[in-house]
């Protein structure tokens, strides 16, 4: 047998976990070697979880790069305004490197994580975890076949969930652009990565955007309505009270996402997330919060050959991150919905459903985009184990286009016009 891949986690928040449980169903294949976080509580459950010798236990990334080379890749899931500098630095030393998306903040750091892997010659994969969702990927093939023709359209909508966005984008970590990014990169690159994927190469000329942050504002505060949810005499009909979301989930066991993230230097239970919700960011009111991010957007785009997409993300639906979308062809139509697919031919005019087997371990399987996580890990393991970077769904440059795409859509929707996209 081959020796394990030797991975290092910078960054060992609930995204470094859930990248490195593969090792456990898979010893044979990945091993966790290093971890580098500034914060004691997280590099230590990540160090005690993995066997991390003391050695390759790090405060801070930079030290893992004035080493010698001890591992073969790095996952880097830092927050997002702090990957450019680790990913070009590791690129260099020379590791094939997982990055969290967004790849970056900017454009510019985006190129230049892209040329640093380029010229260092190691593989990078970014987490557009959706790509290797096997329902996504039966959607490429499908496309790729025929079964609806030319292309014509693509409409694509993302439910974000009313207190998933409370949660991230309003309390979170996402809620303020100056400290992370605007919303539609940091929530929804996935989806105009997935556009542009299915989109098969053809050049995206031209963009619009329209959206804005809409009622978890002050002026919405309702009268009587306290600083914080424990401290609020209105809290029981607030549907987005820090009570419902946190506390009532801990009381029924539930300690996942999004109970998992409020405790940063504990594991939850009733006293520390209780705690957490008196202190901490996630018990604030929504309408007492730093955040300035879109809570709905809207993006419009034209490629090559006539080609036509729309995008659509809101905060405010039931469903969480279950993508709806329908794609238009000369001879059919593709319809995707609650991880069912549905080709109706123009011809014969008959529906044919595509199940799609989900073969995963269990760990893997418990909702989100689990199943997609477990693919684009295992993907990566793949790559840098052949050393064939074709093994991963989309190249540095690919994914450098794609994050393109959505700063330039950020751009219409500033300039509050149509842009044309880069030709380069």
């Amino acid at each position: 047998m081959p020796s394990p891949v030797k991975i290092i986690v910078v960054g060992a928040g609930s995204r470094g976990e859930t990248y490195t449980d593969y090792a456990f169903t898979h010893p044979e294949r990945m091993q966790v070697v290093g971890v580098a976080d500034p914060r004691l509580f997280a590099r230590t459950k990540l160090q005690k979880h993995h066997k991390i010798a003391d050695e390759n236990t790090f405060d801070d990334w930079r030290s893992v790069v004035e080493r010698e080379k001890f591992a073969d890749a790095v996952f880097i899931c830092t927050p997002d305004r702090l990957h450019k500098d680790p990913a070009v630095a590791f690129a260099k030393k020379g590791y094939h490197i997982l990055l969290e998306k967004p790849m970056a903040v900017t454009l510019e750091d985006c190129t230049e994580i892209t040329e640093a892997c380029i010229q260092s010659g190691v593989i990078l994969a970014v987490c557009h975890v959706l790509r290797y969702d096997p329902v996504i990927t039966k959607i490429k093939t499908l496309i790729d076949s025929g079964a609806i023709g030319d292309l014509i359209h693509i409409q694509h909508f993302e439910p974000v969930g009313f207190y998933h966005f409370a949660h991230s984008f309003v309390r979170g970590n996402w809620r303020n652009e100056a400290e992370s990014s605007f919303a539609l990169l940091a929530k929804s690159c996935h989806d105009l990565d997935l556009i542009n994927r299915w989109a098969g190469g053809r050049r995206c000329l031209k963009v619009s955007s329209f959206g804005s942050l809409s009622h978890f504002r002050k002026e919405n505060k309702p009268p009587g309505a306290a600083n914080r949810c424990l401290d609020c005499s209105v809290e029981s009909d607030c549907p987005y009270s820090a009570k419902k979301i946190y506390l009532d989930r801990v009381k029924r066991g539930l300690v996942r996402w999004p109970v998992s993230v409020v405790c940063p230097n504990s594991l939850p239970d009733i006293e520390s997330v209780t705690e957490a919700l008196k202190t901490g960011p996630y018990g604030r009111c929504v309408y007492e919060c730093d955040n300035d991010v879109c809570s709905n957007q809207v993006v419009n785009m034209e490629f090559e050959r006539g080609l036509t997409a729309s995008f659509t993300m809101v905060a405010f639906t039931e469903e969480i991150c279950e993508r709806k979308t329908t794609i238009c062809g000369s001879r059919g139509e593709l319809t995707y919905s609650e991880k069912e697919i549905n080709v109706f031919d123009f011809l014969t005019q008959i529906t044919t459903k595509h199940v799609v087997q989900y073969n995963v371990p269990e760990s893997f399987n418990k909702g989100g985009h689990g199943v997609a996580d477990y693919h684009l890990v295992d993907a990566f393991i793949s790559a840098v184990a052949n050393e064939d970077p074709l093994l991963i769904q989309s190249g540095p440059k690919e994914v450098l286009a794609s994050h393109r795409l959505v700063f330039e859509a950020e751009r219409a929707r500033l300039e509050n016009r149509v842009v044309l996209c880069a030709t380069d």
